[in-house]
């Protein structure tokens, strides 16, 4: 049975929060921006286009700024995580989090305009975003985790995750509608969002403890029964872990092949997802919100799926093995989704996607075991700055391509992505071989 102190170190209760409260802002802003537009442009019917182009510019701007100023602070606020506490590089994020998202409910309150928010997705930015926040949870679990359990870890704070968003974005429509302050829409959802940002933070200040990575000596790290982590009490009584160095094989070639590989995956991941909205209103399909809605919750369930394969396979396969399996799942389903016609057959697309989810926080365990506990904010900060880097200029590119393929294949874009994603497949097919090899070739290979 789990003691208090050990039940302290788990992460969930943030995980859960910020995403039902990010789910909660997201919903409102789209929401609050729609009725901002509707308000300044009065003739609905002659400005139609206008504003949909208002809306669109709108969040083009605070995407970017949202997605770019972290590249200002991460690194460092990570560094700093390493350094002194991984509470830092938490706990800045979410007040980052919570400033922007007061921000917006003083706008509904106070009728500010609207270009208000540009300058909270800098001031989000500039506070580390989700690229420290989420890179900071990952080392935060793997630190805490054991090898042999660390895939399965990552994989259930993503499902916390996937579980937290499906319920946000299902209940964050009616709390939008049905409760309001008189004219001013969205105060009450804002609200929740604000409250549960101030109680993420509150708990990572005051509940949350960081378990610690202590090295052991040789005694301890070749103890039979506790070959890699060794769960032990520091001078004040908390809980920390020994790792073992001797399990980690440090090899830059390794390292490199696994960022090579999640930037290629996530690439094409984020370019598909993008034009998918796009591609599902449009003839034949021309879906409206009811089966747009479903086709979201259909998005969320590959957290479910994808968590139940880590937790079966994890016991047998290796994780490269698994890593490959989550990507040729996607790269499957999103070849199905090229040639989507019919309702029925995007559900057979998006149930083979059903173990795409692995990949990336396999991924992650994976790279922690060849680098230094106490480098894991570091790397785990730098390879989630690729992954945004690459995704927004994949964004841009894919809604182009999409734009020019449009009328003669508008499906091109899931087939670019089928192909860049059997293509990720060759840097994990490396690392399998490394780790099968001979000590001899990996004195070759290794630094």
């Amino acid at each position: 049975m789990l003691s208090g102190m050990e039940m302290r170190t788990w992460i969930e209760p943030v995980v859960a929060g910020a995403q039902l409260a990010s789910s909660f802002y997201d919903t409102g802003l789209l929401l609050v921006v729609k009725n901002y537009y509707n308000q300044t442009n009065s003739s609905a019917h002659a400005n139609e286009n206008s504003q949909q182009k208002a809306i669109s510019n709108f969040f083009i701007i605070y995407k970017l700024l949202d997605g770019l100023t972290p590249l200002l602070s991460a690194y460092g606020l990570a560094k700093l995580g390493d350094l002194k506490s991984r509470k830092i590089s938490i706990c800045v994020p979410l007040l980052g989090y919570l400033l922007s998202r007061i921000l917006l409910l003083l706008l509904i309150l106070q009728m500010w305009p609207i270009e208000v928010m540009y300058g909270a997705a800098v001031l989000h930015g500039l506070s580390g975003g989700f690229t420290t926040y989420w890179a900071s949870v990952m080392a935060l679990v793997s630190k805490g985790s054991s090898e042999s359990r660390r895939s399965l870890r990552l994989i259930i704070v993503e499902l916390i995750y996937g579980i937290a968003g499906f319920v946000g974005s299902i209940a964050s429509g009616h709390l939008f509608v049905s409760f309001h302050l008189s004219y001013r829409h969205g105060a009450v959802l804002v609200s929740c969002s604000v409250a549960l940002y101030a109680f993420c933070l509150l708990y990572s200040l005051f509940v949350l403890r960081v378990p610690k990575t202590a090295r052991s000596c040789p005694l301890a790290s070749a103890e039979p029964n506790h070959p890699d982590i060794k769960l032990a009490e520091d001078d004040d009584g908390e809980p920390h872990f020994h790792e073992s160095r001797s399990s980690m094989v440090p090899s830059k070639l390794i390292i490199a092949m696994l960022f090579v590989a999640a930037i290629m995956y996530d690439s094409t991941v984020v370019g598909a997802m993008d034009v998918l909205p796009f591609f599902l209103l449009k003839d034949p399909l021309s879906w409206g919100a009811v089966y747009i809605g479903y086709a979201n919750a259909a998005g969320f369930l590959i957290f479910i799926t994808s968590f139940l394969g880590v937790f079966m396979f994890s016991r047998v396969f290796r994780d490269t093995t698994m890593i490959m399996m989550g990507i040729v799942s996607f790269s499957a389903g999103i070849l199905i989704m090229a040639f989507v016609r019919w309702t029925y057959l995007f559900y057979i697309a998006r149930g083979v996607m059903l173990f795409a989810l692995i990949p990336l926080p396999t991924i992650r365990s994976l790279l922690s075991k060849h680098i230094e506990g106490t480098s894991y904010g570091k790397v785990f900060v730098l390879l989630q700055l690729s992954l945004v880097i690459t995704g927004v200029v994949t964004s841009a590119v894919y809604n182009k391509i999409y734009q020019n393929t449009l009328e003669w294949f508008s499906g091109f874009c899931f087939l670019l992505s089928c192909g860049i994603g059997c293509l990720s497949l060759i840097p994990i097919s490396i690392i399998a071989w490394k780790q099968k090899a001979p000590s001899g070739s990996l004195e070759i290979l290794t630094d």
